[in-house]
């Protein structure tokens, strides 16, 4: 109670919470369609959800570019498993900025961050269009592409909290956190459908004149996805400088017209808050472990001799999955409020199994467990559909925590933490990477380690006391 009673305190913070109160109260015993309702109904709730949804999607689409067509990918520019590896790392090293940006939201707001975000992204992507036959220097420029793009990572994997309590109602913000955030894994997702669809795999038994001739095939077919993908990237910057409002014309409920802590007490608060490092880790090992290892799952799924197309739509598959439940799950959770770690619990049991299960199939040499296209596909896609579905669950819980910390802040600190994971995880896979069997265990392993934080982690929701109870 003390920290939802604080959260309304502030210059013109208790004023405003106090006028919305009476106004519902009100409202309540005329019994006339709240004023409340009436705005929020004339707010453009889907062009903004829409707007940055996309920007999430296609930076999601731009970072999974190259994992999904990485055998192609060296034919054509002559890349090794080192540049294959450190393409899939720009996305975490592009968290390194993290805080920066969540500064920037906290004070400027969500308009001016995504503005940015998306102007990095349209750098990024025209840095890989540019037409050069010095191959040394085209591989420097799709890196440098690659990092721009990672830049924009932490606006759009973290906004998404801030975005559904600045302009959703308490019974709307779990399905719009969840919508906003699974848009970047469905990005994701979609390149690995597209990149193996449109660009041909090796035929490493060619003669050398028709090798050739395929590697001039394949470099024009990846050149028509980074032109179609700069083309995306173009067309969402110009509708989010013609129309992205800053904030709803009246704030959706008490918590969004509340003040929040500063932007160094909100660190203080982090770092002292046992239970918020607890379910910090819970989430960041586990989920960077795995977009690490989505990253390169064609480099992972090769030795056991499945296809680049096969490897693209187990991907595709997984992350789809995880979109829909994720969805699904916090929709659920907006109806029966106060059940986020019952939920987690379930999702992380069925991840530590099926990821178990993977690894065990992967070795079916000591196993004797069947190695098979059904089996590939069950595991992976039950692994991708529990794991990428926690997340919206997670960033509702981490805000519910710590309250009245702001969003960005919050779920800054945590995706940090996990892109951090990844990058070690990946740094280590750039010097061993002829043997892959250790990257497999560590899947069960994370997912384990983040069941039993789960266990011991204690919920409080703050944040819904203050709409709940306060407003009434």
């Amino acid at each position: 109670m003390a920290t939802a009673t604080q959260a309304l305190r502030g210059p013109g913070a208790e004023r405003r919470g106090r006028m919305l109160t009476l106004r519902r109260r009100r409202d309540e015993r005329t019994g006339r369609t709240p004023r409340y309702d009436l705005i929020r109904r004339k707010r453009p709730l889907a062009g903004v959800t829409c707007l940055f949804s996309l920007l999430a999607f296609a930076q999601g689409l731009v970072w999974n570019t190259w994992g999904p067509i990485q055998n192609s990918a060296r034919q054509a520019y002559h890349f090794s498993s080192w540049d294959i590896a450190l393409l899939v790392l720009w996305g975490p090293i592009g968290f390194l900025p993290c805080f920066a940006f969540m500064w920037l939201m906290d004070k400027r707001g969500l308009r001016i961050t995504v503005l940015l975000t998306s102007f990095l992204m349209v750098l990024g992507t025209g840095l890989r269009c540019i037409p050069l036959s010095d191959l040394m220097l085209k591989r420097r420029l799709i890196h440098a592409g690659q990092l721009l793009n990672g830049l924009a990572g932490p606006t759009v994997m973290n906004a998404a909290p801030f975005l559904s309590t600045t302009w959703f109602s308490a019974d709307e913000r779990a399905t719009a956190t969840a919508i906003a955030s699974m848009l970047s894994y469905l990005g994701g997702a979609c390149a690995f459908l597209v990149g193996p669809l449109l660009v041909p795999a090796p035929n490493g038994t060619a003669p050398l004149l028709a090798a050739e001739s395929s590697r001039a095939h394949i470099e024009d077919r990846i050149d028509t996805v980074l032109y179609t993908e700069f083309g995306a990237v173009c067309l969402i910057f110009a509708a989010t400088l013609a129309y992205f409002p800053p904030r709803p014309p009246f704030p959706p409920s008490v918590a969004a017209a509340s003040q929040r802590l500063s932007y160094r007490r909100s660190f203080c608060r982090l770092l002292s808050n046992l239970r918020f490092l607890m379910i910090a880790l819970a989430y960041a090992i586990p989920l960077g472990v795995f977009a690490g290892w989505s990253g390169v799952l064609d480099l992972i799924l090769t030795p056991v001799h499945v296809s680049q197309v096969d490897a693209g739509w187990i991907g595709f598959w997984s992350i789809v999955g995880g979109c829909v439940v994720g969805i699904a799950m916090a929709r659920f959770a907006d109806f029966i409020r106060g059940m986020l770690k019952l939920i987690l619990l379930l999702l992380f049991s069925g991840a530590t199994l099926s990821s178990t299960w993977f690894t065990l199939t992967c070795l079916n040499s000591i196993t004797y467990l069947p190695l098979n296209t059904v089996t590939l596909y069950a595991s992976c896609i039950l692994l991708g559909v529990f794991l990428n579905s926690s997340v919206p669950i997670f960033f509702e819980l981490f805000v519910e925590t710590v309250y009245p910390v702001p969003e960005g802040i919050t779920c800054g600190v945590v995706t940090f933490l996990s892109n951090m994971f990844m990058g070690v995880l990946l740094f280590f896979l750039t010097f061993y990477h002829t043997e892959l069997s250790w990257f497999n265990w560590c899947l069960p392993g994370s997912c384990l380690l983040g069941l039993l934080l789960i266990v011991c982690f204690r919920e409080s929701y703050d944040r819904l006391y203050l709409d709940v109870v306060v407003s009434v």
